[in-house]
């Protein structure tokens, strides 16, 4: 087996909190300056890297003397905004031996859930590869406050690289890779080489986090191989600590787990509502609605809605889900939840009647839908 990233062009490569601060011991600079060659090297070769970097508030941790990682978010966002400074600070100084340029890009969620910001944000870091600067990402600690309990850099990694359209996302961690089980715990689980990415085994093998620095467990990184496949980028889970290994992947040497992405590449506005994490409201579909999206790859209507959840309004990002609660679509709504309880279970021609005026005859057409 060779590696995956042996013909990718552009790849998206994250490292973790870990690596970047030697276990919470304040900044690697050895660590960095061994990151920055090796992009560098492969910068040379003509590929084009996007770096995120996790580590900001362990670095502020360290800086500030907090031995335990605080609770309180107003005390996680000032360490971020106290540990970002050192950490942009050492990136530059790494990258700049190698006479290449970096640029801070700081994002949430909701700057890629704005079709307008996304598209601004893509184009920003497409130039940025375009100009050979190497682009260090994180997400922005300092004004969220959901995504710094719950997000993690494996999901705003694979985010990155459906937004670029990368052909690989590498994932940097204190382990070698994926395995059948917790090998801390189990002795006997088995290493895995290889797979697809998006098998649902893989997801029920993962174990959770186990890093006191670092938030995300190997159950994030497969969720952010799954979320990365659907724009056709291939992922590589690796240890950060293997000597060079980004160049070593980069010539073909299968190190860590591979997880190939199998799926064509989704069109770029189907991809920009799969990657919506938080959605605005939910509609439930009986099942002949469901396999009328499924199989006929027809547009929702209100008669084959039964139940509709949330306060969303037109043109808001909606899940479709079926009787079990499993999501089958979500798209764009044509008309807001109080309009759609309204004139569920109803024909599509009583819609004028019910509601004053007729917007479309769908609640959703297929071209602003993915079918998940």
């Amino acid at each position: 087996m060779s590696s995956l990233l042996l013909d990718a062009r552009c790849l998206v490569v994250k490292v973790g909190s870990s690596l970047v601060t030697n276990n919470g011991e304040g900044l690697d600079r050895a660590a960095i300056a061994a990151w920055a060659d090796q992009i560098s090297s492969l910068v040379k070769q003509g590929r084009h890297v996007v770096l995120v970097s996790s580590g900001a508030v362990a670095e502020g941790m360290q800086r500030l003397g907090w031995h335990k990682r605080p609770t309180a978010v107003n005390e996680l966002q000032a360490a971020a905004a106290v540990g970002q400074m050192g950490l942009v600070q050492m990136y530059e100084t790494c990258f700049a031996t190698h006479g290449l340029h970096t640029a801070q890009v700081l994002l949430t969620h909701d700057d890629l859930a704005d079709r307008k910001r996304y598209l601004n944000a893509r184009s920003t870091l497409k130039t940025l590869l375009a100009l050979n600067v190497i682009p260090i990402i994180n997400e922005n600690d300092t004004v969220v406050t959901d995504e710094i309990r719950f997000g993690d850099n494996d999901t705003l990694g694979s985010l990155v690289a459906n937004l670029i359209e990368a052909d690989a996302l590498v994932i940097l961690t204190d382990q070698s890779g994926l395995y059948s089980a917790d090998p801390r715990k189990n002795p006997s689980a088995e290493f895995i080489q290889q797979a697809i990415a998006g098998d649902v085994e893989l997801e029920k093998m993962a174990g959770g986090a186990g890093s006191s620095v670092g938030t995300g467990g190997m159950l994030t990184k497969i969720l952010a191989a799954k979320r990365a496949a659907r724009s056709g980028a291939h992922t590589v889970i690796a240890s950060g600590r293997e000597q060079n290994v980004l160049v070593r992947l980069a010539k073909g040497e299968a190190i860590g787990t591979h997880l190939k992405a199998e799926q064509f590449k989704t069109l770029a506005k189907k991809q920009w509502l799969a990657d919506h994490l938080r959605l605005a409201g939910k509609v439930t579909l009986d099942e002949g609605a469901v396999r009328a999206l499924r199989q006929d790859g027809k547009s929702l209507l209100p008669i084959g809605v039964v139940a509709v959840e949330g306060h969303f309004e037109r043109g808001e990002v909606v899940a479709c889900v079926d009787a079990h609660g499993q999501e089958v679509a979500r798209g764009l709504v044509n008309y807001s939840a109080a309009e759609t309880a309204k004139i569920l279970r109803k024909p599509s021609a009583e819609i004028e009647k019910i509601l004053g005026y007729v917007d479309a005859s769908e609640l959703m057409h297929r071209d602003n839908m993915i079918l998940l």
